[in-house]
């Protein structure tokens, strides 16, 4: 503990470590809630760190499509607002952002372009779109085929990367994680898979990407005794996508962390049975994983999510800016923001027939939020 600090010595506190509006509002409230709000730099390496911030360049500013995915697909002939691709271009740029992930190339039919734009025509018109409003296409979670590679789906993967440069990405990817199965032998034939793909994205200038949901982090099974099925039953504590990234190519194979699923998978696996039969504590930390593999990292999901011990995930999905997950803090530890690019997701935003403008909303809350950091 510390002696709590004057006033005017919290006001100062709290702006040197750019606190979240909830502890700033900790702080207005008096001294003592201030001091009690205050998280310092624990552990020497993470101390010792200069010149690192939380700060987001406004060019790295982005927002996956999926969180306005109502207004993407409504019928803009029933609606008086945002619908479909380029009107929805238009209202994410005036809000500020300036970068667009996509969750697919589909819209209502009755949008400009038609329902369908997942075509070198469809994304020389997205382009235009996108272009017209300031803004750069940076991933897609999109198509990625089965192993090994039938002569049909090649053809469908090289016109999503085709796709992807037309629209002037760095990246493409999917929203699935490499593999469901908890057993080395599948993550072994999800990694030659995912080197394969990378080769073909790496020939056409992209970085090929996965995302993750909380499961890709809790522990690989790789030890016996095997079960019934002859699968093994134990760990040797690493974890599922930490296994991935030492078995796949550092120049072909890329992540995109969801933040949110990472602090989930933080809160539910916490321990594992290791070879010989004992539990054993291990404490997943997200950023830690991020620093061992830096540039395997250029993707990020800024989701926010507020605690709540009643649900199975241990968190509930909110506006960004709004939860408890400490993005200030994990910016500054994994650093690079110039190379980063965090992307604003929230799975609930569509408010439905209740709240349809709901998403956009929410979307400006998200970047406001991303820009104070």
């Amino acid at each position: 503990m510390f002696d709590a600090p004057s006033q005017n010595e919290a006001s100062a506190l709290a702006r040197a470590l750019r606190l979240n509006r909830r502890q700033l509002f900790a702080a207005s409230t008096g001294v003592a809630a201030a001091a009690a709000a205050v998280t310092l730099p624990t552990g020497s390496a993470e101390a010792s760190v200069k010149g690192r911030t939380g700060k987001i360049p406004k060019s790295k500013r982005g927002i996956i499509l999926y969180t306005v995915r109502d207004a993407i697909s409504r019928d803009p002939g029933a609606f008086v607002g945002p619908s479909g691709f380029q009107e929805v271009f238009a209202a994410l740029a005036k809000i500020g952002y300036q970068q667009v992930e996509f969750a697919g190339y589909t819209q209502h039919a009755n949008a400009p372009g038609g329902a369908s734009l997942e075509s070198v025509a469809g994304a020389r018109q997205l382009r235009t779109w996108l272009d017209d409003n300031g803004l750069r296409a940076q991933g897609n979670h999109g198509f990625i085929p089965a192993w090994p590679l039938t002569a049909a789906d090649e053809e469908k993967f090289k016109l999503h990367l085709e796709i992807a440069n037309i629209l002037g990405m760095q990246h493409v990817g999917t929203g699935a994680d490499p593999t469901n199965s908890a057993f080395k032998a599948d993550w072994d034939l999800a990694a030659e898979k995912w080197n394969g793909l990378g080769k073909i994205a790496s020939r056409a200038g992209l970085k090929l990407y996965t995302h993750n949901h909380d499961a890709a982090y809790s522990f690989l099974l790789d030890q016996g005794p095997a079960d019934a099925a002859g699968n093994p039953t134990r760990s040797s504590g690493i974890r599922r996508l930490e296994y991935f990234l030492k078995v796949t190519d550092p120049k072909y194979v890329y992540l995109e962390m969801d933040v949110f699923w990472a602090h989930v998978a933080q809160y539910k696996f916490t321990t594992y049975t290791a070879a010989d039969g004992s539990a054993r504590k291990d404490v997943f930390d997200p950023a830690a994983t991020v620093l061992s593999a830096n540039s395997r990292y250029p993707l990020f999901h800024a989701k926010d999510g507020e605690p709540d011990l009643d649900v199975a995930n241990g968190y509930d999905i909110v506006p960004f800016g709004t939860g408890k997950i400490d993005y200030e803090r994990f910016f500054r530890r994994v650093g690079r923001t110039d190379t980063r690019h965090p992307m604003v997701e929230q799975d609930t935003a569509p408010g439905g027939t209740a709240a349809p403008a709901q998403s956009l909303q929410h979307a400006r809350l998200g970047l406001q939020h991303l820009a104070e950091l």
